[in-house]
């Protein structure tokens, strides 16, 4: 929301000063997001007179001016405008000034042989528009020496504040200032407007069909109007909060928009057809050109306002070309109506249009304000383009908004934490427009202003829809007699300044401070310090992309397609968050970056379902690994991924022992050169591989590429058991090497599980140190070298102990795979 100082003061008595009115803002919950302050950076440069300006003597372009700025000193100024001349009003900037559209600072200069004491400038120079054709030629009228930003209105400061969406009555210049008169720094200058008689019927009349999205609507005609340009003043105003002037009419409905925060809407009475304005729901088949250029097709679930033919607006947010003012409009329509905020907010989102009006009736506006407004603008609307107004015309009626609450005075120190005197807490609401009903020394009663529809209202939260009905009716009970004695005491506090509310630490609940995250939560900070420990960047990416490609890494079902994306071809949420790497990997390989290894900790979608939002830590990695000294670089394969995924869970503390790996993995994996890491036969822990060389050469990905997931939800949470020294064995542990001629299709992990499994008591580790093929076996058949840790516990053991124990791991390796000991 921006306003101007100036404008702020049409409706505030002060003397504050802007930095004093800045703190009070923010001291009072309108944050203040900036202030602009044109004036400041324009101060040096000052209107001046050329005196004379003659043809450069060793310059074609350039002209050699003397310049008058008003202090009886006779200036050189060389310039290459080609509307420098002599007699004209111009701004000069003198030397030391900073000229904000080109970036330099002036200084005297020597230009062509002829000196050059100051820079007559442009607009686009001055950092006020486009135009650089020529110098600013201002009229002859312009007083020499005077601060040019003083003379053309540009030291009105600019502040942006940031409105909460419970804060409608904030985005009016005129409900900001209440608030700021509350707080101390001045009066709220009354608003009482003058009815406009009507001197003839109106031409059109209301039919409200659909009374719960329009409760009430006015509107009155203006006939004999000229419309053309609005005056200087109201063009500065709009100009300075961003606004484009368009012509007087529309003008006009801006500046109430800002003003009162009330939005209007102004139709050419002749383009409509008939003489009824239906506020009805729109027609499946209907549409309309909007004032955005663009062609709107309603719903039936959109609230639009249409003639006997057509539709004309959609209601609360843009209006329509067909029925919009222009140079030829001599009799215009002025619609100000209300509406249902949740109507207004879905239709915007609905068909992605964004208004001021939008914006504040999304919100909530002054339910009450409706006459009012419609007065002040007739009559804005007669003295900036004549004319004559028709009598008024209604639908609808104005809704039931008059509401009290209750405000305990204990409950500003209790609750609020404040010591505010009660007579100081009533004056804060009096001054915020709410009216004492009752007082008595515990506790006031106030009638609740109609700009406020955020307090003692029907609540920011809807009830559960499965409540039981006792529940439900306690709860409603519950709030309706906590929320408005809570938006009372947040206006007192609010209002004598959030600053000064003293600061109170929670409670300790323990000594020792409790866990910040679940085990569940830990395992995500671990999985991700584990990743990045390996080498791996960690990268935060959107949950959604292109329909096309996720549909190369698993289903897409409907239901989780985006119905409003940010993007078109973001539309989609992933069914991995591989999907996402493999997308990053591609644009960094694309920009010479072949070798990566990228990480991140997302979410993958199977349904709509909390069950079905799967959380993953996953990972790819392209190229080759890291050139060293000692070890050549090679391209990654699947191995690398598996480590990854491995090191994961094995840092999350899973046992190595009880997993399996499969081959049975995804389809996006080359198969063959993929695999499933499970524990048990159904438990899903991770996924690893290359990437399937078709997916490769659809996403751009030139070299190599393997990927990880780890599904954290799958991982069983650590059992609790209580912390014991470690076991530690008094004797040697002793070593033994097996070779076992075994079929290539039989996977080597069969043999370490069999081998391990022979005797539990001894064998504390299994590894597998060496894989041989080659002519020296028999065809189909590989040897497998396995190293057996045995762990003695009681006493050494004897060599045929040993031998018993070997001939144990041969038999059950043999009886599980078919595995023969090599001689």
């Amino acid at each position: 929301m921006k306003f101007t100082l100036s404008w702020l003061k049409q409706h505030l008595e002060t003397d504050a000063t802007l930095d004093q009115i800045t703190t009070a803002l923010n001291s009072i919950g309108l944050e203040v997001e900036g202030v602009e302050d044109r004036g400041a950076a324009l101060a040096p440069f000052r209107i001046a007179h050329v005196v004379e300006a003659a043809q450069h003597p060793n310059a074609d372009r350039l002209r050699a001016c003397k310049v008058d700025v008003g202090d009886g000193v006779i200036r050189s100024v060389v310039c290459g405008a080609p509307n420098a001349r002599t007699g004209m009003k111009a701004v000069l900037g003198l030397p030391g000034a900073y000229v904000p559209g080109s970036g330099i600072t002036l200084k005297v200069g020597e230009i062509r042989g002829v000196k050059s004491e100051g820079m007559m400038c442009s607009s686009r120079e001055l950092g006020l528009g486009d135009d650089h054709e020529g110098i600013i030629d201002l009229p002859e009228d312009a007083p020499v020496g005077v601060p040019y930003a003083s003379w053309a209105g540009l030291d009105d400061p600019v502040v942006e504040i940031s409105i909460t969406p419970n804060r409608g009555d904030a985005l009016a210049i005129r409900g900001i200032a209440r608030d700021l008169a509350a707080a101390g720094l001045g009066t709220l200058k009354p608003f009482a407007p003058a009815k406009v008689p009507g001197v003839y019927p109106s031409p059109l009349r209301w039919v409200v069909e659909d009374a719960e999205s329009c409760p009430w609507v006015l509107g009155r005609a203006v006939r004999g109007v000229r419309n053309g340009p609005s005056p200087k003043w109201l063009q500065d105003r709009l100009v300075a909060i961003g606004q484009r002037p368009i012509n007087a009419l529309v003008d006009i409905t801006n500046f109430f928009t800002y003003d009162l925060g009330r939005p209007l809407h102004v139709f050419d009475a002749k383009k409509v057809k008939g003489d009824l304005l239906f506020m009805r729901r729109g027609r499946e088949g209907e549409s309309y050109l909007a004032l955005n250029g663009k062609e709107i097709a309603v719903t039936p679930e959109d609230l639009v306002i249409a003639d006997r033919e057509a539709v004309e607006s959609l209601a609360g947010i843009m209006g329509g070309e067909h029925s919009g003012s222009d140079e030829n409009t001599s009799e215009v329509f002025i619609e100000c109506a209300l509406f249902d905020p949740v109507r207004i907010a879905l239709t915007g989102r609905r068909h992605d249009l964004r208004s001021d009006a939008r914006a504040r009736f999304e919100r909530g506006i002054d339910p009450a304000l409706l006459p009012d407004a419609l007065e002040a603008a007739t009559a804005m609307v007669i003295e900036l383009c004549g004319g004559e107004a028709s009598a008024l015309t209604e639908g609808g009626a104005e809704p039931a908004w008059r509401r009290e609450a209750s405000l305990r005075f204990e409950r500003i120190a209790g609750l609020g934490g404040a010591e505010v005197a009660p007579d100081d807490a009533v004056g804060i609401l009096e001054r915020l427009g709410f009216g004492v009903v009752a007082r008595d020394a515990e506790k006031v009663t106030v009638s609740v202003p109609s700009w406020r529809n955020d307090i003692a209202g029907q609540g920011a939260l809807t009830q559960a829809p499965g409540l039981p009905a006792d529940k439900a009716r306690a709860a409603a009970e519950g709030c309706a007699a906590i929320e408005p004695e809570c938006d009372l005491l947040e206006e007192v506090l609010r209002i004598i300044g959030l600053d000064r509310i003293p600061p109170a630490s929670l409670p300790v609940s323990s000594p020792v401070p409790l866990p910040a995250l679940t085990p569940r939560q830990s395992r995500a900070v671990l999985a991700r310090r584990t990743l990045a420990a390996r080498g791996m960047l960690d990268c935060v990416s959107f949950g959604f992309l292109d329909r096309r490609v996720a549909a190369l890494f698993g289903e897409t079902p409907d239901a989780l397609r985006l119905e409003n994306p940010i993007a078109a071809d973001l539309d989609q949420m992933r069914p991995t968050p591989v999907a996402s790497l493999a997308l990053a990997a591609a644009r960094n390989i694309a920009r010479g970056y072949p070798d990566l290894a990228l990480s991140e900790l997302g979410a993958a979608y199977r349904d709509i379902t909390p069950e079905g939002q799967l959380a993953v830590a996953a990972g790819l990695r392209a190229g080759e690994t890291p050139r060293h000294w000692a070890v050549p670089a090679r391209a990654v394969d699947a191995m690398d991924a598996k480590g990854d995924a491995l090191a994961v869970l094995g840092a999350l503390g899973v046992p190595m022992a009880a997993l399996t790996v499969t081959a049975d993995a995804p389809g996006f994996y080359h198969p063959g050169r993929s695999g499933v890491v499970r524990q048990g036969p159904k438990t899903v822990l991770a996924t690893f591989g290359e990437i399937h060389p078709k997916l490769r050469e659809e996403l751009g990905l030139p070299g190599p590429a393997v990927a990880f997931e780890v599904f954290l939800d799958n991982i069983p949470d650590p059992k609790k058991r209580r912390k014991a020294a470690p076991e530690l064995a008094a004797f040697q542990p002793l070593r033994r090497d097996f070779a076992f001629l075994v079929d290539a299709a039989v996977p080597a992990e069969n043999l370490v599980r069999a081998a391990r499994g022979a005797e539990r008591a001894l064998i504390t580790e299994v590894s597998l140190f060496d894989r041989y093929a080659g002519d020296k076996l028999p065809e189909g058949k590989v040897s497998l070298a396995l190293e057996v840790t045995l762990q003695p516990r009681e006493r050494s053991l004897t060599d045929a102990e040993i031998e018993a124990v070997a001939a144990k791991i041969v038999a059950a390796v043999a009886k599980a795979t078919g595995a023969t000991l090599r001689g």
